[in-house]
């Protein structure tokens, strides 16, 4: 999966789009001007929504238009929170660099209209005479929310450890948010998927389908592979061989050593520009040193 981002990267990493977090608080900004000054009769969400059914029948703006509907009204919590993934959005696209960032945002884009389309159907083969109205008024889970939320999960993914303030008070580690938030998305996809809300279901499912493709990206799952596990236990057993106090192995990033940590995997990273050495958690998000 690395290799096969490392070659599209090569021949479209120049169309990258630098910080691409400000374009996205800027879609919000103008979704939240358009619907507050927009007359409360013209119900503007409505024409804008990713909505399969009216995309078929020639409303083809449906298909970008839906990104600029603010999933709630303005507020200063609401404010605060831009400024959070604003932040999470800049912070990840320093790390795993700005065309990984943006693939990782297009592709939940593409994931959300395809889990619309099939949404629709399902909805069109199991009650046809029902489905323009069920996806008038269901079409609004399609929206940009959900695809914010796994941006949060992917920072928590990088950044396990980071803490943030809870209620701007109680200080918590990231990983234990991306956890309670994680488990929460799923619960809420069940729960659309038990009541036949294929709309909540496909939109959740396919932002989840969208993290697991970035987390495979990243080499983690690498680990559990017959290869690297025979290769993990020899590495184990050499370290143990090593005089007490020498280490041959340091991560560049994190300073842990296979003594300190000896179930981590090390790796010299080829783009670097000399011999840089990083633990499995930093070798696909560390910046290269040129």
């Amino acid at each position: 999966m690395n290799k096969l981002v490392n070659q599209l990267e090569r021949k479209f990493g120049k169309y990258a789009i630098p910080n691409l977090s400000m374009y996205i608080v800027a879609l919000y900004v103008i979704g939240y001007v358009l619907v507050g000054f927009a007359p409360a009769s013209l119900n503007l969400p409505v024409y804008l929504s990713l909505n399969p059914e009216r995309i078929l029948h020639g409303q083809v703006w449906r298909l970008v238009s839906w990104l600029i509907i603010p999933p709630t009204s303005v507020s200063l919590l609401v404010i605060i929170t831009l400024i959070f993934y604003y932040f999470v959005g800049s912070n990840m696209e320093r790390t795993i660099g700005t065309f990984r960032y943006n693939l990782f945002i297009f592709s939940g884009i593409i994931l959300m209209i395809i889990g619309a389309f099939i949404a629709y159907g399902i909805y069109y083969l199991l009650a046809p005479e029902l489905t323009p109205a069920i996806m008038q008024s269901a079409s609004s889970y399609f929206n940009v929310y959900y695809i914010q939320q796994v941006v949060f999960l992917a920072f928590a993914i990088l950044y396990p450890d980071v803490q943030v303030l809870l209620m701007f008070i109680i200080p918590i580690k990231v990983k234990y948010m991306g956890i309670a938030y994680g488990v929460l998305l799923i619960w809420e996809g069940i729960s659309g998927l038990r009541i036949a809300n294929f709309c909540v279901f496909f939109s959740i499912g396919s932002q989840l389908l969208n993290l697991l493709l970035f987390y495979l990206q990243l080499g983690k799952l690498s680990r559990f592979k017959p290869k690297e596990v025979k290769r993990r236990t020899e590495f184990q057993r050499n370290a143990r061989m090593t005089p007490k106090g020498v280490t041959r192995h340091k991560c560049a990033v994190c300073g842990r050593t296979e003594e300190t940590n000896p179930d981590l995997e090390f790796r010299f990273c080829s783009k670097c520009n000399g011999n840089y050495e990083y633990c499995q958690d930093h070798l696909f998000t560390h910046q290269h040193v040129q």
